[in-house]
């Protein structure tokens, strides 16, 4: 059914002045030390004309022999083209972390000569890590980590030691960038899967994330605590499926109140997790939690995003009251993202995600990720910027950090979001997501206004359209234009699927 908007913006209800890095992103340990990551989709399987194929059995594919993943090299963090997009998206944070970073062994002497020592998983070395730091200085951006806590550096009837925290947090001082934030351990709700001792419990992990906390705080004041980077939350599992419950119950998930019923150390920033399913690669484990494209627009799958955010409002307001909230990794899919996760059709969940936080608190989303995996904004190795990519862009460059109630019902064809001009004129910029895939939303302009459209000439195209321009990179690698269109007062048509920007 064809909506109707009608845009007053002296009517607008302030609600805050959120975070000037909101728009953020993760590079994995992963990445940075060289790993196995999630294997990349075909171009067919991408466009949706060949269908995604689990080979080998489910327990096989799990590993990288199994046809899931493969070994990546490190990613080239001096690469020009890459810095210059990242950059153009800050000021932001960069998240290095994942589970990958629970095992991996500071090695920035040279001294195991690239040998993994016993209990860890893989070796970072000084030249990688110098590399994270070099980086982070040219974009302007601030460091978030987490640290090793692993079998290689204690079992779990010992105390967490700071032997090789204090090799990574010395060398960033030393080098000019010092670690800003950190994550004690990544997802640590899923403690069988996070990389941590065997036999770790709830107990032994509050009892040792207080041991880190204490020893940050004496040594490095300045550094943030932010936690818990907890996976658990709302259901993502799509209701049109029969079968009740949540697929996600066969992960061994503790509780937040039992993971920190005896923490002591108190958080600076609450974190959590979130991603709206769950992608093809693991959909034989979680088949709840699997959307299909065609629901990619619905309202339900929107609706997971702010149900997140309302429920982790709550518990933030337990464990770290007055706090701000990260989602230290944000996506469309866990598993590496969906086929359709490099397209347009992902865009509409994007820019929801980025609304709808901005309506129910302040902090920083750090998409997960920059440029690895099918849901990078970039694309791995080329870099070439993708259509989330542009979408933050827009975002950064016209939406200021003042959100705004709009008292619009959020509903098909009209979400409705407002916020001060990032310019810092007078006035308000405005996001009209239209996810109806057949009707137009009609908005009523009080005044002449910039518009900016976006649109793909498919919802699986890979290029996205800017008022019917394509977004690609120019000769150089330089950004194309993305240029408004004037629209006078009165009345604007919104063609189906569209994300629309409205600067007045």
């Amino acid at each position: 059914m064809a909506q109707f908007v009608k845009l007053d913006p002296e009517a607008l209800r302030e609600l805050h002045v959120g975070n000037e890095r909101l728009v953020s992103y993760d590079v994995e340990m992963a990445e940075v030390t060289g790993g196995t990551f999630w294997k990349a989709y075909t171009p067919e399987q991408i466009a949706g004309t060949e269908p995604f194929e689990m080979k080998g059995g489910l327990n096989a594919n799990i590993f990288a022999e199994g046809g899931l993943m493969q070994y990546y090299d490190p990613i080239d963090l001096y690469d020009e083209k890459l810095r210059t997009l990242a950059k153009e998206i800050g000021p932001s944070w960069v998240r290095v972390s994942g589970s990958w970073a629970t095992k991996t062994y500071y090695d920035f002497d040279g001294h195991t000569g690239g040998k993994v020592p016993e209990g860890y998983g893989a070796v970072l070395n000084r030249q990688q890590w110098v590399g994270v730091l070099d980086f982070c200085k040219t974009v302007g951006a601030k460091l978030l980590i987490s640290v090793a806590d692993c079998e290689g550096l204690h079992h779990a009837d010992e105390p967490w030691n700071p032997s090789q925290a204090q090799q990574i947090f010395a060398l960033s001082k030393e080098y000019g960038k010092p670690i800003d934030a950190v994550e004690f351990v990544n997802e640590p709700n899923l403690l069988e899967m996070s990389g941590c001792p065997k036999g770790y419990t709830p107990e032994l992990y509050a009892k040792n994330q207080d041991i880190f906390a204490r020893w940050m705080r004496e040594n490095y004041p300045d550094c943030l605590f932010v936690g818990t980077s907890t996976s658990e939350g709302t259901s993502n599992s799509d209701p049109a499926y029969e079968s009740a419950g949540d697929s996600n119950s066969f992960l061994k998930n503790v509780p937040l109140e039992v993971l920190l019923k005896g923490m002591q150390e108190k958080l600076d920033v609450y974190s959590y997790h979130y991603y709206n399913g769950v992608a093809e690669r693991l959909r034989a484990m979680m088949p709840n939690s699997y959307w299909l494209p065609d629901r990619a627009t619905s309202e339900d799958y929107l609706d997971v995003a702010r149900s997140m955010i309302q429920y982790h409002t709550e518990k933030r307001d337990i464990y770290c009251p007055g706090g701000e909230i990260w989602v230290t990794e944000s996506g469309d899919a866990g598993g590496g993202g969906t086929t359709w996760a490099s397209t347009y059709l992902d865009v509409f969940r994007t820019l929801n995600e980025l609304g709808a936080f901005c309506t129910v608190t302040k902090g920083i989303i750090f998409h997960n990720t920059l440029a690895s995996s099918d849901y990078g904004f970039l694309s791995h190795g080329s870099f070439d910027p993708r259509p989330n990519y542009f979408a933050v862009l827009l975002w950064h460059r016209l939406m200021g950090n003042t959100a705004y109630d709009t008292a619009e019902p959020i509903r098909e064809g009209a979400h409705v979001y407002a916020h001060s001009r990032a310019d810092g004129k007078p006035g308000k910029a405005y996001l009209i997501i239209n996810n109806s895939r057949t009707d137009t939303t009609t908005v009523t302009l009080p005044k002449d206004a910039e518009v900016y459209q976006l649109s793909a000439e498919t919802l699986r195209a890979e290029t996205m359209l800017c008022n019917g321009k394509a977004l690609v990179l120019g000769e150089g690698n330089a950004l194309p234009e993305m240029a408004p269109v004037a629209a006078k007062a009165g009345e604007l048509t919104l063609p189906a699927a569209t994300c629309t920007f409205i600067v007045l």
